[in-house]
This record gives C-alpha cells, structure tokens and sequence, in this order.
C-alpha cells in the first residue's frame, strides 16, 4: 500500500528553539503542537507570535519545567512539534465533492482525545468512504504515530480539517447543505430514524464529555446507539462505526 512507502513519515518531528520553529512556519510546515514557555518575551518571540496569528497557530503556555522534560537541548522556551499529515479545510473540500456528483458524508469529532481511538475512527471512516473528518483545534487528540498506526495508514489517505473555530465550521457544514447527526444518548431517537442519503454530517462526541451543547441545539437530528446489555454505552469508535454503516446501509439501498 502507498503508505508504507513513505516510512519517514511515521514519527512526528520535533522542531526546538525559536529561530527553528519561526523557520518551520514560514516553511507551509503543519504544527501539531507548539508548547511556549511561560513569561517569555523578546523581539524573535514577538516574531514567532505574529506569524502564529497570521497562521492560525495556537500554543500552549507551559513552564519551563514541561519543556525540560521533552528535550534536554537548549529549546530557548520554545518546541514545536510538526505533524506528520497536512491539514485540509472543509470550505474546499465541501465543494469539490458537489462537482464530483457525489453526495457528502462528513465526520465531526467533537474532542475526542485518545489518539487511538482517533486512529481507529479514521480507520472506520476511510472503509466507510467518508470524504473527510473534521475536529478542533483545541481539544483534540494529536495525530502522532500511535495515531497513524492504529488507524492502518487511514490517517495519510482520509482529509482531516482541523479548525480553530469549530462552531463556525460545524454551521457551514450546514450552510452547505449538510444534515447534522448528532450521535448522542440525549434522545428518544435511534439511529436507524434519521435519512441518511443526502448530504449528511455525523457528529461524535467524547464518551467522558459526548457532544457540545452548541452543537446539540443547532443539530438536524439527535439519534442515539439501541443498548440491551448491562453496559450502558459502546467505545466511541465502535459507535462509530455502527452509526457510519447504518448510513451506508441506506445509501447502497438507495442506489439499488
């Protein structure tokens, strides 16, 4: 398979000093993490400030004890942690899909934090076909190597748009013309209810936290997972992977 030629790509890297990280961005470089030293100031750090806003990038304020314990190399309060895919936007890929002929089918993480189960989301949403996956920029799990095997190299075939401004996306999902399905046990409705073959978005939420309240008041549709068991709910991926098949259930009767 075409990912497992590009081996280099399985590990994230780890960029550290300011010079280093300001180089980095300039350079189209996709930052996954960037962890900055508490109280730091100076001109560079102005410098590296500017071009994250002009980037969109946002970093964590961290003390100097936390960047210690990444590396032992003289990081001057600054390590930027590069990732190992590039981040697409939605505003272009919504579009593309219409042009195709196809009728969209999104997914919308809503912080989902454990980057396995992020990998086995991708895994699922790629078999599925789904044209891409949507998360936070805040909030969400890192898409690093544990990431990137888990999912089987799904991640490097399967758009993920990763936005800073996620209530905002999630609208113009909806603006488009999207659905939203919101997977969540706050209703009566189960997911065999919704009509799954026009253009849709099914959002996922955290099984610590499930699904913004933002979201849930603005959805199309609230469809919960029928339990006969003992255990109240399913991993976040399985459920998933249920709610995703049930759409591709009805989309291939719908075709026949």
């Amino acid at each position: 398979m075409a990912f497992n030629s590009r081996p280099q790509r399985e590990s994230n890297q780890m960029v550290f000093g300011i010079r280093a990280v300001v180089e980095a961005i300039r350079s189209g470089k996709e930052i996954e993490a960037l962890f900055i030293q508490r109280g730091i100031g100076g001109g560079l750090i102005q410098e590296l400030k500017e071009l994250m806003n002009e980037y969109q990038i946002t970093a964590q304020q961290v003390p100097v004890e936390k960047l210690n314990r990444i590396t032992q190399k003289n990081h001057q309060g600054v390590i930027a942690v590069i990732s190992p895919i590039v981040y697409q936007k939605i505003e272009n890929i919504i579009p593309e899909v219409f042009e195709k002929g196809e009728t969209p089918l999104i997914l919308v993480l809503d912080s989902i934090t454990d980057v396995r189960n992020m990998g086995a989301i991708a895994r699922t949403a790629e078999c599925a076909g789904v044209h891409a996956i949507v998360i936070p920029a805040k909030g969400s799990a890192q898409i690093n190597p544990d990431a990137i095997k888990t999912s089987a190299g799904a991640l490097y075939k399967i758009p993920v748009c990763r936005h800073d401004n996620f209530m905002q996306t999630v609208r113009f999902l909806q603006e488009s013309g999207l659905q939203l399905v919101c997977c969540t046990e706050k209703t009566q409705d189960n997911i065999y209810t919704p009509d799954y073959t026009g253009p849709t978005a099914i959002v996922m939420g955290s099984e610590e936290d499930g699904i913004r309240n933002e979201i849930i008041r603005i959805s199309d549709h609230l469809a919960k997972i029928p339990m006969f068991g003992e255990i109240e709910s399913l991993n976040v991926s399985v459920s998933t992977g249920v709610i995703l098949y049930e759409a591709i259930r009805q989309r291939s009767l719908s075709v026949n």
